[in-house]
């Protein structure tokens, strides 16, 4: 795990989470990786409890596996919960893409241009976090063009466990976690909500395919 910025905040337990929070999403950690409290309260600058509390909080949101102080871990994904929850960002990602492709203007497309060649840019460099970290700001954007902060919160709850799948699968990937990005740019730019829906959600199917190919090499070893 890469190191986290320090929290200097009095609701530290808040901000303590919403730093692992970030993390989780963007992909700085793992399935498997292992959660030492108080390794992050160093790397925080803060006590073990605010830590304790967003790892407990955390274990509610089925972010991590809490199964006692001395083993944390972020969870491996199943097969069945990773299509449930893939079916789900379909719905809800499409409807933001449909929905930004109304509400966007030029420095809207130019934000997410930027966003693909930086990605671009991170995959030929074999920089796995940082393209993960674009991936989602890519995603992430839609919605906040559409202005829908209701449904960013929805899809940040999801994105907490997709997240670590994502960035474990992300360098294998390759070309199909960035092509489907262009299209959906595109229909932005021409106001087709139709097309932005359709190649959102074909992206986040054809992303799915490696990440699918990774959760069942991992099966033999979790069975």
């Amino acid at each position: 795990m890469t190191d986290l910025p320090p929290v200097d905040h009095e609701t530290l337990s808040n901000t303590v989470y919403a730093a692992l929070c970030e993390a989780l999403i963007k992909g700085r950690m793992q399935p498997g990786d292992r959660l030492r409290i108080r390794e992050i309260a160093e790397r925080l600058g803060t006590s073990v409890t605010p830590v304790r509390d967003a790892i407990l909080r955390l274990a509610h949101d089925d972010a991590i596996v809490f199964r006692s102080p001395r083993d944390i871990r972020i969870p491996t994904m199943t097969e069945p919960r990773y299509r449930e929850i893939r079916g789900i960002r379909m719905r809800l990602e499409g409807m933001a893409a449909e929905a930004a492709a109304e509400a966007a203007g030029p420095a809207d497309i130019a934000r997410l241009e930027a966003i693909v060649r930086e990605n671009e840019a991170a995959l030929a460099a074999g920089d796995r976090q940082r393209a993960t970290e674009l991936n989602q700001a890519f995603h992430f954007l839609l919605p906040a063009i559409a202005g829908l902060p209701l449904l960013t919160g929805i899809l940040r709850r999801l994105w907490l466990q997709m997240g670590p799948v994502i960035a474990d699968a992300y360098l294998d990937g390759g070309r199909a976690m960035i092509d489907h990005h262009y299209p959906v740019v595109e229909a932005l730019r021409r106001g087709d909500g139709a097309g932005a829906s359709a190649a959102i959600i074909e992206d986040i199917r054809s992303g799915g395919r490696p990440i699918l190919a990774r959760i069942r090499a991992a099966e033999p070893e979790m069975a």
